[in-house]
């Protein structure tokens, strides 16, 4: 091929990719440290945990929930990243418990450097997943933008005494993991090599609503899903939060095909060393780096971790009596 056919890589316009893009936690938290925003009782969740959505009661026993969530290309293939993102973005809102009742656009594109007719497939894609989950979907924003970004700000309902929180997590129960792990380092291969993975992008597009429905009707009331801040740091989050500790079966938690090559072979994002490196000192661990580094690593539209055995889904752990250390992998 020569240059002009060769197929354009949306990865390439970018310096990250997907959730891996993700301001570091540790930066993140000095940053949202240095606010003062006034709560009241009807916000049921803001921003004292990083929790996955804010939630707001409303009338009727309800809790409206409020997310946003985009990314620069995670694929090349602008129609799957259209629908990664959104899949992503509606994930927060499953997290919760809730269900994604309108959606909006959130898109930023280098209209002098990539052609329109991409930025179209992307929200046919987005678009897409909004129908495949009953979420309507609105307008939205756009911006010319140096790197291209996509993703969407949703709203959603919950039944406000039966949210899923990262700070209700309790010792004595199981930890289910909903997807297996390894999108980090497939994807920043795919961006390094062009290789494909359709297992990874059929992860990524899946939505996370039967895992929420399967939470709830198992009586769950705490849970996070699992991107940028990988296994670790999502699981860091949830025991910090609610004052418990918990230990990661490293050798029950699955993978991805392919995943374990691609790390072998360097393909590791700089957002999961950034994420190990935030929760290793609250770590003891019984594995080596490599196997922490996978599960640390940084996942883009993963599946849910909640407290509480589902049934179908691996239980990765469990949570216990706060410790000396957070959080112990053996």
């Amino acid at each position: 091929m020569t240059a002009t056919t060769q197929p354009l890589r949306l990865t390439q316009y970018a310096a990250g990719g997907g959730c891996a893009c993700k301001v570091p936690p540790g930066e993140l938290e000095r940053v949202l440290g240095t606010l003062s925003v006034p709560a009241g009782e009807d916000l049921l969740v803001g921003l004292e945990n990083g929790d996955d959505a804010a939630a707001v009661r409303i009338e009727g026993g309800r809790a409206l929930i409020a997310t946003a969530d985009f990314f620069t290309p995670v694929v090349d293939d602008p129609y799957e990243w259209g629908r990664i993102a959104a899949t992503n973005a509606l994930s927060d809102v499953y997290a919760m418990g809730g269900t994604p009742v309108v959606a909006v656009n959130l898109l930023a594109w280098p209209r002098g450097r990539i052609p329109l007719e991409l930025a179209a497939e992307v929200l046919r894609g987005g678009a897409d997943v909004c129908a495949a989950a009953g979420t309507f979907l609105g307008g939205g924003h756009s911006v010319d933008d140096p790197e291209p970004k996509y993703g969407q700000a949703v709203t959603g309902l919950a039944d406000a005494d039966r949210l899923l929180r990262n700070d209700a997590a309790e010792p004595g129960l199981p930890l289910t993991l909903t997807k297996p792990l390894g999108l980090g380092v497939l994807n920043n291969r795919h961006k390094a090599t062009g290789e494909w993975f359709e297992e990874a992008v059929a992860q990524m597009t899946t939505l996370n609503r039967d895992a929420a429905a399967a939470a709830l009707a198992a009586g769950a009331r705490a849970a996070t899903d699992v991107t940028g801040f990988g296994l670790l740091g999502h699981l860091y989050k949830i025991v910090r939060a609610s004052g418990v500790s918990a230990v990661v079966d490293a050798a029950a938690v699955p993978y991805l095909d392919g995943a374990r090559d691609a790390l072998a072979d360097g393909f590791v994002p700089g957002g999961s060393r950034r994420n190990l490196d935030w929760v290793a000192p609250h770590l003891d661990s019984a594995v080596g780096e490599e196997e922490l580094i996978l599960l640390a690593d940084a996942q883009t539209s993963g599946g849910l971790l909640v407290a509480g055995e589902l049934p179908g889904y691996p239980v990765v752990g469990e949570l216990l009596p706060a410790g000396e250390h957070a959080v112990r992998v053996r």
